[in-house]
């Protein structure tokens, strides 16, 4: 069998897991021989020390040791090492039933570039008694799952199952980078962001067949992926709240410039103009922080070309954004003057707190608006430099 030229790689990742091993490796070199596919059972080693190495080269697996610590780690040098043109990667801990990947097979021969397992009741899938936590099972995967397929559209049921297909062409289009955790969430992330063809296929996933407490931390664990996908969609974590904020902001802003509103029994007036004016600053500045995001996110490779946002530029220019914060400091400057003049015209003395004060906080606003779009301009000027001189993608 020429070892360059596989159908199959089943990669497990491995950090001291000798008490479930090899038992994992039975299994997945029965479903090649089941299947009729020139396959290997390949082991991304991650430090080791339980005898693990030596177990899974005398049971006929092979072994690749990774130095630099993490799972994501231990799966990106794996994949890289694999000799097959598919690769089914899952945790050795024997939750996951290698005897029964022929689900997957099927589906990568259909043409899919990635497919997920899904161990939900809802997608089909069964899980054994005893093996998901409570707070993973009820809480943890399915708001982590719907989040996945809110932000980013992705049609899994189970956004986190470590048990997975796909092809290595397809491995090679998603440019993973994460060492750790998030290496999942990030190729689910990816896959659906580049338009790749995702399938599921439902699964039971078996209790942990270790002694030992498993190398997951719920919380930790469960933060980290949540930070990662907030990282990767800044129109959930910037944009739409700044949107909304600025919106609100400019309305109340707007409504009581001139005088206060009664709502029944509530009098909106000065005070509750500042909290507007806290609103749309916060949210413009939020939306300053989108684009921010956006622009380096695409420079550095971590979200793919977005050819609209790169045509942003030809329009939203360092010039453009100077000329309307010159505006809005020009306007807060005429307005924080007729202040002065109001003053003035009392010889300095006693003024009408909320009329005066309205008028304060709404030259305020605009002269703290202004110098923000500026100084934003500048940065998202320096940010765009990578990408708007990249030459735009030819219309398919």
């Amino acid at each position: 069998m020429d070892p360059e030229n596989l159908d199959l790689t089943i990669l497990m990742p491995c950090l001291n897991e000798a008490e479930t091993l090899e038992r994992c490796i039975v299994k997945a070199k029965k479903s090649l021989a089941d299947l009729g596919l020139k396959g290997e059972v390949l082991i991304a080693d991650n430090g080791s020390t339980d005898g693990s190495i030596e177990l899974s080269e005398r049971s006929g697996a092979r072994v690749v040791r990774v130095a630099q610590k993490g799972y994501g780690n231990a799966l990106r040098y794996g994949i890289e090492a694999a000799h097959g043109r598919w690769v089914i990667m899952g945790d050795a801990d024997d939750s996951y039933d290698f005897s029964k990947i022929g689900p997957f097979i099927e589906k990568l021969r259909d043409g899919y570039d990635l497919v997920m397992g899904c161990r939900m009741p809802r997608g089909g899938g069964t899980i054994m008694p005893g093996a998901m936590p409570w707070k993973h099972r009820w809480i943890g995967n399915p708001v982590l799952s719907l989040i996945g397929r809110i932000f980013f559209k992705c049609p899994a049921q189970d956004f986190h199952c470590g048990l997975r297909g796909f092809s290595k062409v397809a491995y090679e289009k998603m440019k993973l980078q994460t060492t750790g955790m998030e290496f999942a969430s990030e190729m689910v992330i990816k896959s659906t962001m580049k338009g790749l063809k995702i399938g599921e296929t439902p699964i039971t996933l078996h209790k942990d067949g270790r002694s030992r407490p498993p190398h997951l931390r719920s919380w930790r664990d469960g933060w980290r992926h949540l930070r990662f996908m907030l990282l990767f969609s800044p129109r959930w974590l910037f944009l739409m709240p700044g949107a909304i904020l600025t919106l609100l902001g400019l309305t109340g802003l707007a409504l009581l410039s001139r005088s206060p509103i009664t709502l029944g029994s509530v009098t909106l007036d000065a005070g509750s103009m500042a909290v507007f004016a806290m609103a749309m600053l916060l949210g413009s500045q939020l939306l300053a922080f989108a684009c921010f995001t956006k622009v380096f996110a695409i420079a550095e490779g971590l979200l793919p070309e977005d050819r609209k946002f790169s045509n942003l530029f030809r329009y939203f220019t360092l010039e453009v954004g100077i000329v309307f914060g010159l505006a809005l400091l020009l306007g807060g400057t005429f307005s924080l003057a007729q202040a002065a003049l109001h003053w003035k015209a009392v010889d300095f003395g006693p003024l009408s707190y909320s009329e005066n004060l309205r008028q304060i906080i709404l030259a305020v606003t605009l002269i703290s608006a202004g110098m923000q779009t500026i100084f934003s301009s500048f940065f998202l000027s320096v940010l765009g430099l990578k990408i708007s001189n990249r030459t735009p993608p030819s219309p398919q």
